[in-house]
């Protein structure tokens, strides 16, 4: 055991390892282990979490030993307002947790009989919250038919969003028709677009945080640079991924923060709204809301066809014509 002070006051780690078991611990019994712990605490119940212990970490922390612990932190941080999930491995599992005066990381480990056997509290760090590499949710393309990819990709040719880090995965989609064009009719109207109108659907389950709407579509050609997003939506999944939808056309966004959605359903219609000079959708997937801290998580579909070949978890690339299996 360690314990390490700051200025002589602020506790800035405890960490105990007496074993590690958890991988026999389903994560739904880590959150509900974490919010007693959390209630437990907060009350000041520290012979509570005393007896939420393994008999291994009793013995290695005695219950005297146990509540001058906690009291200290409370002292020294305060309460648990809040908590979040940020990273699990076969070890341990990381929450993000906002006290009154500090945030901080509490790490533990169950056992099978969801007793703490392990338990870690530091202070929170920007890069404790790890992005994943790609997307957990399963998730589907957000539109019927076929649509063209024209960008989307690992490469700045195939990709000119990879200089921005939120939106370094994000696809622009278009309609296309046989000769290869966006549009008819010259292009010089909103409604000469193939796309423009076209419903939009969430490809997955998740949650709105976001929701604009009211916003002007632009003439072809122009941009509205005050309003980048234009109409747009924000979901969060359960994986706490965050679906960014972008450029939907004005008035079409009937679905407000908070409202729960599920896979299929429509979230608005394609349109040329933001900085965007014709009707397309651009979508995109980061590891928070705020578009200008976050970083881009990979999305890849499932069965979907890409140039009329069935693929599965495939991530499109720029150039090519995709649609839901």
């Amino acid at each position: 055991m360690s314990i390490l002070r700051k200025n002589c006051a602020v506790i800035i780690c405890l960490f105990i390892v007496v074993s590690c078991s958890n991988n026999q611990t389903e994560g739904k019994a880590y959150n509900a282990s974490f919010s007693s712990f959390i209630d437990q605490y907060n009350t000041k119940n520290y012979a509570g979490l005393f007896e939420s212990f393994s008999p291994e970490m009793q013995d290695f922390l005695p219950l005297e030993e146990t509540v001058k612990f906690f009291e200290s932190i409370m002292l020294s941080a305060g309460k648990i307002n809040s908590w979040e999930l940020i990273s699990k491995n076969n070890l341990s599992y990381s929450y993000k947790c906002e006290f009154d005066k500090g945030i901080y990381i509490i790490s533990i480990s169950l056992d099978a009989e969801s007793q703490i056997t392990g338990l870690e509290i530091r202070p929170y760090e920007k890069n404790d919250v790890k992005t994943p590499e790609r997307n957990i949710t399963p998730c589907t393309l957000p539109f019927h038919n076929e649509w063209t990819v024209i960008w989307g990709g690992d490469s700045k040719e195939d990709n000119y969003h990879q200089e921005n880090p939120a939106q370094k995965n994000a696809f622009d989609f278009v309609i296309t028709g046989s000769d290869g064009k966006s549009f008819k009719n010259g292009g010089k109207t909103n409604e000469d677009y193939y796309a423009y109108g076209r419903e939009i659907m969430s490809p997955c389950d998740g949650e709105v945080v976001m929701a604009v709407d009211g916003i002007k579509d632009n003439e072809p050609g122009k941009v509205n640079p005050y309003y980048v997003l234009g109409n747009s939506v924000i979901m969060k999944t359960e994986n706490k991924e965050y679906l960014i939808f972008a450029h939907l056309k004005q008035y079409s966004v009937n679905i407000k923060s908070g409202d729960k959605i599920k896979t299929g359903e429509v979230i608005g219609l394609c349109g040329n709204s933001g900085n965007s000079t014709e009707p397309h959708l651009h979508f995109h997937m980061q590891d928070r809301e705020d578009i200008t801290e976050a970083i881009g998580i990979k999305c890849y579909f499932n069965d979907l066809q890409v140039n009329g070949v069935e693929k599965r978890d495939y991530s499109p690339v720029r150039g090519e014509k995709v649609s839901n299996k």
